[in-house]
């Protein structure tokens, strides 16, 4: 039975992380017991969920950094 990512409980205390793409601070959980990890940003939008067992990514979307965002 799939289960959709949306549906998967987010841990109660998400880790700051620096983002990868915009490098502003970001959040890291765990889904589903740590088989999932979701790694997104509010500032620039991205996300990326990865299996926390083999590292492949499940899901991903990292938009272009504008202008303005990098100064």
């Amino acid at each position: 039975m799939k289960v959709p990512l949306q549906a998967l409980p987010l841990t109660p205390q998400a880790t700051t992380i620096h983002c990868p793409n915009c490098g502003r601070l970001g959040e890291r959980h765990n889904l589903d017991h740590g088989r999932l990890v979701r790694t997104e940003c509010h500032h620039c939008d991205y996300l990326m969920i990865t299996c926390g067992e083999t590292g492949n990514v499940i899901e991903a979307y990292s938009p272009g950094l504008y202008a303005h965002a990098i100064s």
